[in-house]
């Protein structure tokens, strides 16, 4: 099998299993299987694969063709900027939440909390474009922390990081808090494109109730865990931004949602100033 063929027969295959984007998938699977970027596979010589990347290629497809998602087949995810290992014990790093990151580097601090950390994404990308930092990641999931912790070490940065089920266990003082929680109700997981539904850790996804239980947990301890003047950057969902907002309020912090390159609600900046004397 040549290049060209691989591309255009798993192209097919994915478009007949009602994949979107089925040529981008097949590239970016191929583009793995040769250990290139997908762009190179345009200004690569038609090469015939070997037998083992063909078969690496061919297993590659039938996986996606039942919605596993590309970042799990090929074992990783592009964020910000590095590279990301992903496995089924992970969130996928999505770019909307690059919004976060985007936010946090905007505000001055030194030590920042990444509450439900996953692969590490947003704390990585923090403290490996802010030198002399440091931060902890938590998680309730020990996989999803050896994961984490295998990307901290191999892009190198000062990350420590424990299981805690949110903020339980965690003690400050941080200048900033961050998080991506399970924000998806309960009601709305079966409304999910398969690829997320039955591949990625529910336990990201959704806290199996109304998607705003880590938020409440988050804007009632936040204070206790922040250095006088810290804040808090949350991602949610783009109806959430109402109700989050109320939930820091409530907790007296000076609140503001910031929106995504789409326009659409994504991140609720909790603004925590210092308490005044009495």
């Amino acid at each position: 099998m040549k290049l060209s063929d691989a591309q255009a027969q798993g192209a097919a295959l994915l478009r007949a299993a009602g994949i979107g984007g089925a040529a981008r998938d097949a590239d970016r699977i191929l583009a793995a299987v040769l250990d290139m970027e997908p762009g190179q596979l345009r200004i690569t010589d038609d090469r015939a694969l070997t037998a083992d990347q063909a078969a690496r290629f061919n297993h590659g497809i039938a996986a996606r063709a039942m919605h596993q998602p590309v970042a799990q087949i090929v074992g990783f995810r592009d964020f910000w900027a590095h590279r990301f290992t992903v496995t089924a014990d992970t969130l996928d790093p999505r770019p909307e939440t690059e919004a976060l990151v985007e936010a946090a580097l905007a505000r001055p601090w030194t030590r920042v909390l990444d509450l439900g950390t996953g692969t590490g994404a947003i704390l990585i990308s923090l403290l490996a474009a802010r030198t002399g930092t440091t931060g902890l990641g938590t998680d309730i999931s020990e996989a999803a922390l050896q994961v984490a912790r295998g990307n901290a070490r191999r892009i190198g940065v000062n990350a420590r990081f424990r299981q805690a089920d949110w903020l339980q266990g965690v003690e400050g003082p941080f200048d900033l808090i961050v998080s991506n929680p399970p924000y998806i109700a309960a009601i709305e997981m079966p409304l999910l494109d398969p690829d997320v539904r039955d591949w990625e850790p529910h336990g990201a996804l959704t806290d199996g109730a109304d998607g705003l239980t880590a938020y409440r947990v988050i804007a009632a301890g936040a204070r206790a865990r922040l250095a006088p003047g810290g804040a808090v950057l949350v991602e949610i969902g783009p109806t959430q931004g109402a109700a989050v907002a109320a939930l820091f309020a409530a907790a007296g912090a000076d609140v503001r949602i910031l929106p995504d390159l789409d326009g659409r609600d994504r991140v609720v900046l909790a603004d925590f100033a210092p308490i005044a004397a009495v």
